[in-house]
């Protein structure tokens, strides 16, 4: 692992390309332009990389816990990072990957997650109101007792996902795929479900009242 030695106008410039395994630990890199910044398996604990532009970065197994990345350019590499408790709000997540991520406790305020790959991730309790999640892949991704009242699930891969206890009131589910999900206790009050796929899917617990099903 690299030493805390860095020139931080080069890290803020991008112009250093192989930061894997860097210990960049409580920096201060808000605003830096980083894109396509090799950062796997680095370790970014409590970083600010507020307002930075990571687009196309490599920061597969990195730990980002309790970094702060609002507003940021993350569409980019972040299968299996560590993000629990990491502020994400605002931030460009538009087709990333981020299979397998832990986001336990994340602020995922205003976040733009369409099109992203979240398959395998924990997202359990976390508050993802009126968040776009539209042709997401979500397969198999923990989501109990998340809140994703009014959230956009349009064409989003929900299959096998845990969504026991999750607040889906008034969210937009139409033409997803819920096949095999769990859906105990689950509030879809008023959600939008035309053309959802509910293959294998138990609803006997799931409260219905005002949904829009296929007619």
């Amino acid at each position: 692992m690299f030493s805390h030695t860095f020139n931080l106008t080069a890290l803020r410039s991008g112009d250093l390309r192989d930061l894997a395994g860097a210990n960049l630990q409580d920096m201060d890199l808000a605003c830096s332009q980083m894109a396509g910044v090799n950062l796997a398996g680095a370790q970014l604990m409590g970083v600010s990389l507020d307002r930075c532009c990571l687009h196309q970065a490599n920061l597969a197994g990195a730990n980002l816990m309790g970094a702060s990345l609002a507003g940021a350019d993350l569409r980019a590499n972040l299968c299996g990072t560590n993000l629990m408790q990491a502020n994400l709000s605002g931030a460009d997540l538009r087709g990333a990957n981020l299979r397998g991520a832990n986001l336990t406790g994340a602020c995922l305020t205003g976040v733009n997650l369409a099109g992203a790959c979240l398959r395998g991730c924990t997202l359990t309790g976390v508050n993802l109101q009126t968040v776009d999640l539209s042709q997401a892949d979500l397969q198999g991704a923990n989501l109990s007792q998340a809140n994703l009242k009014r959230a956009n699930l349009y064409q989003t891969n929900l299959r096998g996902a845990r969504l026991d206890q999750a607040n889906l009131e008034e969210a937009n589910l139409e033409q997803a795929d819920l096949g095999g999900a769990e859906m105990g206790g689950a509030n879809l009050l008023c959600a939008n479900l035309l053309y959802t796929s509910l293959t294998g899917t138990d609803l006997s617990q799931v409260c219905l009242l005002g949904t829009t099903l296929d007619r």
